[in-house]
C-alpha cells in the first residue's frame, strides 16, 4: 500500500511539474536565452557523438541543429545535454532541455502518462539481436536459455520479455542503466547477446574491437518509430519542432539541397517551391509558425534536407551504411512522407 501511495504522490508531482514547465512560451524563452537546450544521446555513433575536440555530431544533433537554423537563421545555437535512457523523460517534463531528440520510440503511453508529444518520425526503426559469430546462430528463435545484455528503463526491455515469452524461450537478462555499461559487458563476454534498435546495433558494432566477428540476425521483432519530443501544452512549440522535420522530408521532395538551393531559389516559378523558401508574396507560413519565412530556406541552406543529413551520418557515405530501406521518401517504398507546405 505503501508503495502505491508513493507511485501515486510522484506520479502527481511529475505531473504539476511537466505542467509548470510546459505552461511556459518556450520559443520566448528559447529566443530569450539565445540557444535550443536538446537533450541527446551521450554516445551513439552516428546519431549523437562527441568528436574529439568534444563536439556532438550526428544524425539527431543534425535535427537539433536544424531546429536552431529555423529560429535563429544559425544552427549552432544549440546546448547539448547527454542523458541516459532512464533520466531523458524527466529532464524534458521538468524545462531541462527545450526537446529531446534522443532515439527515443513514440508510444501511447509516453504521449499519455508521461505528458510528451510526438508526432514527427525521423527514423523507422525495430529492435533486433546481435550475437558473437561464433555461437553459429542464425535465428533470434535459436537464443533460447541465452544471457542477453539489455538497457534498463527503454521499450527493449519490455519487448525483449514478450517476444521470450509469445515464442515459449527462456533467456537470462543481463541489465545495466547506461548505454556504456552495456556495451562494455557484451564487449567482454559477460552475455551472450546484445539487443536494442537495429539500428543502435549497427553504431555498436563499429565500436568492438573486431566488428567483422559480430552478425546482426535478421529478425526485427518491433516497431520502433523514433523522433523529436516536446512537453505537452505548447503547442506552438510543438509546431516549430515537427514541422522542421517534414521541412527537411519535404526539400528532398522537391529535389532541394544544401547545394542548389540557392540557384532553385533564384530561378524556380513553382509556386509550392516559392512558398517552402518564403519568397512568395504574401505567405505567411514563416510567422504563423512564430518564425520568419525563410525558415525552411536556412534549415536546408545549413544543415541539409532530410537524404542529406541522412547520407552523412549513418547512410552510405558513413561508416554505418545503413540502407534508406522504411526510410526512403514515400514515392521510394520508404514511409518518409511531408504533410503539404501551404
Amino acid at each position: 500500500m505503501k508503495k502505491t501511495l508513493l507511485a501515486v504522490a510522484l506520479g502527481a508531482a511529475v505531473s504539476a511539474m511537466a505542467a509548470s514547465a510546459a505552461s511556459a512560451d518556450t520559443l520566448s524563452d528559447v529566443k530569450a536565452k539565445g540557444f535550443v537546450q536538446c537533450g541527446v544521446n551521450p554516445g551513439l555513433a552516428g546519431f549523437a557523438q562527441p568528436d574529439a575536440q568534444g563536439n556532438f555530431k550526428g544524425f539527431d544533433i543534425d535535427f537539433c541543429r536544424a531546429v536552431s537554423a529555423a529560429i535563429f537563421g544559425n544552427p549552432d545555437k544549440v546546448k547539448y545535454t547527454p542523458l541516459s535512457a532512464s533520466n531523458r523523460f524527466t529532464a524534458l517534463q521538468s524545462g531541462q532541455v527545450d526537446v529531446l531528440a534522443r532515439n527515443t520510440t513514440w508510444t501511447i503511453s509516453r504521449d499519455t502518462s508521461l505528458g510528451l508529444n510526438f508526432r514527427y518520425v525521423n527514423y523507422y526503426d525495430g529492435q533486433g539481436f546481435m550475437v558473437p559469430k561464433s555461437l553459429g546462430v542464425k535465428s533470434a528463435l535459436e537464443l533460447s536459455g541465452a544471457a542477453i545484455c539489455v538497457q534498463s528503463g527503454t521499450t527493449t526491455e519490455l519487448n525483449l520479455a514478450d517476444y521470450f515469452k509469445s515464442h515459449g524461450l527462456k533467456y537470462n537478462p543481463v541489465v545495466f542503466e547506461k548505454q556504456q555499461e552495456v556495451d562494455a559487458a557484451y564487449q567482454s563476454g559477460r552475455c551472450d547477446v546484445y539487443t536494442t534498435d537495429q539500428s543502435g546495433l549497427y553504431a555498436v558494432r563499429l565500436t568492438l574491437s573486431n566488428p567483422d566477428d559480430h552478425i546482426i540476425l535478421p529478425e526485427i521483432i518491433s516497431k520502433e518509430p523514433l523522433g523529436p519530443a516536446v512537453r505537452q501544452g505548447d503547442d506552438k512549440w510543438f509546431d516549430i519542432v515537427t514541422w522542421v522535420g517534414y521541412a527537411m522530408v519535404q526539400a528532398e521532395e522537391f529535389g532541394i539541397t544544401s547545394k542548389n538551393i540557392d540557384e532553385i531559389k533564384s530561378t524556380t516559378k513553382n509556386p509550392d517551391v516559392q512558398r517552402f523558401l518564403g519568397t512568395e508574396k504574401d505567405s505567411k507560413i514563416g510567422t504563423d509558425l512564430g518564425l520568419n519565412n525563410d525558415w525552411a530556406y536556412n534549415i536546408i541552406k545549413t544543415v541539409g534536407n532530410y537524404g542529406e543529413v541522412f547520407e552523412r551520418n549513418i547512410g552510405q557515405g558513413s561508416p554505418l551504411k545503413i540502407k534508406r530501406g522504411l526510410n526512403a521518401l514515400w514515392e521510394n517504398g520508404g514511409l518518409q512522407y511531408a504533410p503539404p507546405i501551404r
